[in-house]
């Protein structure tokens, strides 16, 4: 039987999460704030997203600040809010992540989340490269309903953590492995080689250079998705497929 890999797309607007998914993309990660690695989207926003796409192709990140991935009892308690919020609007899944002090998953903060993610998917995302030991947090997973885990292997970018990687799909049992941070269509033949499930990337560019901003308003332009980065990730994810499917091929 033929390996697949999905491609997901974290996306930021309805012309992204739509354009993303016409040009091949497997599925969507909505979020807000990409620039301090994706916060919790508006209410409004997710309720635009999933009236314009499929919602099953839909995961929210359910993140309600930066600043690192210890969370306090009321913020558990608000992210549990907000993927009730998520799935009771049809959402297919919620991307969440909570370490200890210690540097471990947080059990208790996941158990929380998968009772209120009900049947939705449970994605634990990057708070996994923010661990010492990102086998003992996949082992903390394993019991906890996780049913993918997003992680770059540790590295700025994924194509530079690939032995980590492989470390973690050999460990995965059962768990989906993604590779995701600073992913580029040049990667994703590496990355799918290592034996990862799926590749995640923002496909960004700027849009709204020219608008007026100025103080009080941010940097000039905004994100907007790039179609033909997601295009190309596309392609480039089918043919290291292709050629993982054909004897004789070289691996990357």
């Amino acid at each position: 039987m033929s390996r697949s890999v999905a491609v997901e797309i974290a996306v930021q607007d309805v012309a992204g999460a739509r354009g993303a998914l016409a040009s091949g993309a497997t599925r969507l990660e909505l979020c807000q704030a990409l620039a301090v690695g994706g916060l919790t989207p508006s209410l409004g926003l997710l309720e635009a997203v999933l009236e314009a796409v499929d919602p099953a192709a839909v995961n929210v990140l359910v993140r309600p600040r930066g600043g690192g991935f210890v969370y306090s009892d009321e913020e558990i308690g608000l992210v549990a809010a907000d993927i009730r919020a998520c799935v009771s609007r049809g959402a297919g899944g919620v991307v969440v992540g909570a370490l200890t002090p210690g540097g471990r998953a947080d059990a208790s903060a996941l158990a929380r989340w998968r009772e209120a993610a009900g049947e939705a998917a449970l994605v634990f995302h990057r708070a996994i490269d923010a661990a010492d030991d990102p086998l003992a947090v996949l082992s903390d997973l394993r019991g906890a309903g996780v049913d993918r885990v997003l992680t770059s292997g540790g590295a700025a970018r994924s194509v530079d953590g690939v032995a980590a990687l492989a470390s973690l799909v050999a460990a995965s049992d059962g768990i989906e492995i993604m590779a995701g941070g600073g992913v580029r269509p040049a990667d994703i033949g590496a990355l799918v080689a290592c034996g990862v499930d799926a590749v995640h990337l923002s496909a960004r560019a700027v849009g709204g250079a020219g608008a007026p901003s100025g103080p009080g308003g941010g940097a000039d332009g905004h994100d907007i998705t790039d179609l033909a980065v997601v295009g190309a990730a596309v392609r480039a994810a089918a043919a290291a497929v292709a050629a993982a499917d054909t004897p004789g091929t070289l691996k990357a």
